[in-house]
């Protein structure tokens, strides 16, 4: 198959997988199948572009000419195609853990939500792949209206309410910040392309631009892009969490997060430059902005008793990690930064499939209630304890290279109280993501927390989806170069 052949399938799968769902909602074992099997089909396709695109071929699709210099077109670069193995290698193994948890939780409306999944998957992929600001928006926009059937699944007033504040925030931001700054990046340019080594660096030698306009530019970027979560625009993540667990997995670790810190990644790199981004003097208005979110999502996360809470303002801050090392801009930052992207997400992943097994084996949603739960549910707990290792960066996980890497990057910067904030943020995930494990494994249960009768291991699809995760996130510590190698291409073709 030609790489332009795998690239047009890698678009067209998800979309078939969703219709192929809908014509099998009366037969759910095939229904099933069919989406494990769309999964694995988009993660084959993504793995030979990579060793095509490894080979030197350079494929594109272009759809439509919208103006002159403004097409809906996708292309490969080393970001886009780390994001997107990474994304299509986490879907089979949700669809498998998602199998597990609706049938045991007995959840209606299951085809809309295997169907929704496919969905959000193809924006996913047409973000990863897009060749300019225009597709990446249109995608970006595609992606929130796929995932918003998913977050109101319940279809109870929490739901509904979430479903207004997800929508609400995130499309207004999108409209109001994020298409306003590619309009301005195509009237200054004439292009939204991404380029390596950037667009914008034209207008300020030309005198059609200031270093304050490109900084404001640089600002609204950031903050329409919603998805990443930076403070204030952060509200519509914790409420998300009255959706099914596999959502929550999905939300931060597959889709929606991911899409929002690539996209403010992507255009650091391919539309500022990084050498134009160190230049502004707004970038480092951003890079404490994010910082302060790192920190004051941390503490935020020590006072939440609910776990699926808690693990939500643990994900604000992950993310303000990305975002601080893309606003940095130095090589090392923006390695540890796309680096980062798939720590956390092998990480965060095991971490909510295992607070979705203690609900639905054990009905237990909080820390408080998980006293002694390991003697139960020993392979969850486990699983759960190799994800808070990813999270606050420490061997044998993945998390532990990511950090490290940001950590230089905010050393060679000079920049130490950003330094200081990715410190204090780490000692914090210590504290209220290692006291999981520690009460689980160490402390005896009480009679508040029930009896070890009533309960026995997670759901064997559950299980199987956990361990793979867990073991993802330790082979990235064994193998960082697998994700680190095409980042470092990234930064190599941006200077």
């Amino acid at each position: 198959m030609s790489p332009e052949a795998l690239l047009t399938a890698i678009l067209l799968t998800p979309l078939a997988g969703a219709a192929l769902i809908g014509v099998l909602r009366n037969a759910p074992n095939l229904r099933e199948t069919a989406s494990v099997l769309t999964g694995v089909a988009l993660f084959a396709f993504n793995l030979g572009l990579y060793s095509a695109v490894k080979a030197g071929a350079e494929p594109s699709l272009v759809l439509a000419e919208l103006a002159p210099g403004l097409q809906l077109a996708f292309t490969v670069e080393p970001l886009g195609i780390a994001f997107a193995l990474i994304a299509s290698l986490l879907w089979p193994v949700t669809t498998l853990y998602a199998i597990g948890y609706v049938r045991s939780h007995r959840e209606r409306h299951q085809t809309r939500f295997y169907a929704s999944f496919a969905l959000s998957l193809f924006a996913v992929m047409g973000l990863a792949y897009s060749a300019n600001l225009a597709t990446l928006f249109v995608c970006y926009e595609a992606l929130t209206l796929a995932t918003w059937p998913l977050v109101t699944h319940a279809n109870n007033r929490s739901a509904w309410r979430a479903g207004r504040v997800y929508l609400g925030i995130l499309m207004s931001t999108s409209i109001a910040f994020l298409l306003l700054a590619c309009i301005a990046t195509y009237v200054l340019t004439g292009t939204t392309d991404f380029t390596p080594g950037g667009i914008l660096r034209q207008p300020l030698e030309d005198g059609s631009a200031s270093s304050l306009g490109l900084g404001i530019l640089l600002m609204l970027f950031v903050f329409g892009t919603g998805k990443a979560a930076i403070m204030p625009f952060h509200r519509w993540l914790p409420n998300a969490m009255v959706a099914p667990t596999p959502v929550s997995a999905l939300l931060h670790a597959v889709a929606v997060v991911k899409a929002g810190v690539f996209t403010i990644l992507k255009v650091s790199v391919y539309i500022f430059g990084l050498d134009l981004m160190r230049e502004l003097d707004l970038h480092l208005v951003l890079a404490y902005l994010a910082a302060f979110t790192v920190v004051a999502a941390s503490v935020i996360a020590l006072g939440k008793d609910n776990l699926k809470e808690r693990l939500a303002y643990s994900t604000i801050g992950q993310l303000s990690y990305i975002t601080l090392g893309a606003m940095v801009a130095t090589p090392k930052a923006i390695e540890g930064a796309g680096l980062h992207i798939a720590a956390h997400a092998f990480g965060k992943i095991t971490l909510f499939f295992a607070a979705g097994a203690f609900i639905i084996t054990a009905h237990k949603s909080r820390v408080s209630q998980i006293d002694g739960i390991a003697k139960r549910m020993p392979i969850t707990m486990g699983c759960f304890l190799v994800g808070a290792l990813a999270i606050v960066g420490m061997p044998p996980t993945g998390g532990m290279w990511s950090k490290l890497l940001l950590v230089d990057g905010m050393a060679s910067s000079g920049h130490w109280p950003l330094l200081a904030a990715l410190l204090i943020s780490s000692l914090l995930n210590v504290v209220y993501l290692l006291s999981v494990p520690f009460r689980a494994f160490v402390l005896p249960e009480t009679p508040r927390t029930g009896s070890y009768a009533d309960h026995g291991m997670a759901p064997f699809l559950c299980r199987v989806a956990m361990v793979t995760t867990a073991s993802l996130t330790v082979l990235l510590f064994f193998f960082p170069d697998l994700v680190h190698d095409l980042v470092r291409q990234a930064v190599e073709l941006a200077p």
